[in-house]
């Protein structure tokens, strides 16, 4: 096949690229704007390879995604184009409604058009998957609930209503025009290429540098932790075996406070970078409780059964298991997010609502 990703040089996007290059004989094109959180370091394993080209254009550019569709003739849209940081949506709400509603909508015309000039067996064999998040379904009452694919919309940030609007546009996409959708909701991702601005990076970084670790509230906040790579083959699996029409939810089975991920992090630092910054003792020391963020969910949580009954997917790693890996891949990748950091993001603190 022929697949296009969009956003494929974000943090879930390249994982994808990555695993579709290296894993499967299909093509990948990559559209992406390259926003602060587009990093094409993430793609330097594979960015030579014969079967992965990159277009660098705007989801909200009807002109030049038509132009990517007539040239390159995918066989499925893997659309992850998003911005996706809650903190900025409260900052700057606009950016977010552009690209995750404008953007998606424009993308939606696009591929629907070149799918309905198709001959009969690519129209059918077409696919339109849409890359959501948990956050659309807001706040988990109870500590036994979880969210499942028939959980009603609740969201609460910018953010989330922005990725709340794109789902049901692509629902009714396919409702109205026929175009054949899949929707996927993912719990929290981690893992490595992650943009330093998000909880699992920010904390390490800030530790390497002695800095303090700044967790919201009283840290009690519980959120569902999948890793990347878990991911990026549950999204393939979807885009090659789902059913249209359906809505798979993904999560990593990995429930764990604010509060506790933070703790593991500065465990794991203990065990493997036990020469501290000067003036530290513990790495817990560094820990800072600050003022909560607007709006600040409490818990999410993922009901993955019906990925796993019907498509055969579940997570290979544990969350003991993928925190390390991502530990030890920042330790090992400093040049990767030294890069980052000589750019526009400086570790400072987002969200606070002024």
């Amino acid at each position: 096949m022929k697949i296009l990703v969009t956003g494929g040089a974000g943090f879930i996007g390249s994982a994808v690229v990555r695993h579709i290059i290296q894993n499967t004989q299909d093509e990948v094109i990559n559209l992406d704007k390259l926003t602060y959180a587009g990093n094409l370091d993430s793609l330097r394993e594979i960015e030579q390879n014969k079967r992965y080209s990159f277009e660098h254009v705007d989801i909200c550019n009807a002109g030049d995604v038509s132009r990517i569709f007539e040239q390159h003739q995918p066989d499925a849209v893997m659309h992850l184009a998003a911005e996706s940081h809650v903190d900025r949506s409260i900052d700057g709400p606009a950016a977010f409604i552009e690209t995750n509603i404008i953007g998606t909508y424009t993308l939606l015309e696009v591929a629907r058009k070149y799918w309905s000039k198709l001959d009969p067996e690519r129209k059918s064999a077409f696919r339109f998957h849409h890359i959501s998040t948990d956050e659309v379904y807001g706040d988990l009452e109870g500590t036994e609930a979880l969210f499942t694919e028939e959980t009603s919309y609740e969201p609460s940030s910018p953010y989330s209503a922005s990725k709340a609007s794109s789902d049901h546009l692509v629902r009714a996409w396919m409702r109205t025009y026929g175009l054949p959708t899949i929707v996927t909701n993912c719990s929290n991702n981690y893992g490595p290429y992650h943009f330093p601005e998000k909880l699992i990076p920010l904390m390490i970084l800030n530790a390497l540098d002695g800095k303090s670790l700044p967790v919201y509230g009283d840290g009690m906040q519980i959120r569902d932790w999948l890793f990347v790579e878990d991911h990026a083959r549950a999204l393939y699996k979807v885009v090659t075996e789902g059913e249209t029409g359906e809505t798979y939810n993904i999560g990593g089975h990995n429930e764990k406070t604010n509060i506790d991920v933070v703790k593991t992090i500065c465990s794991l630092l203990e065990d493997l970078v036990p020469n501290k910054p000067e003036g530290v003792s513990s790495y817990e020391e560094l820990i800072t409780y600050v003022s909560d963020r607007p709006g600040h969910d409490v818990r999410y949580a993922i009901d993955a059964s019906k990925i796993e009954r019907e498509l055969g997917w579940k997570p290979e790693e544990t969350f003991e298991s993928g925190i390390r890996k991502t530990v030890e891949w920042y330790l090992s990748n400093t040049s990767w997010w030294s890069r980052v950091l000589d750019g526009s993001y400086s570790l400072e603190r987002l969200g606070v609502g002024e």
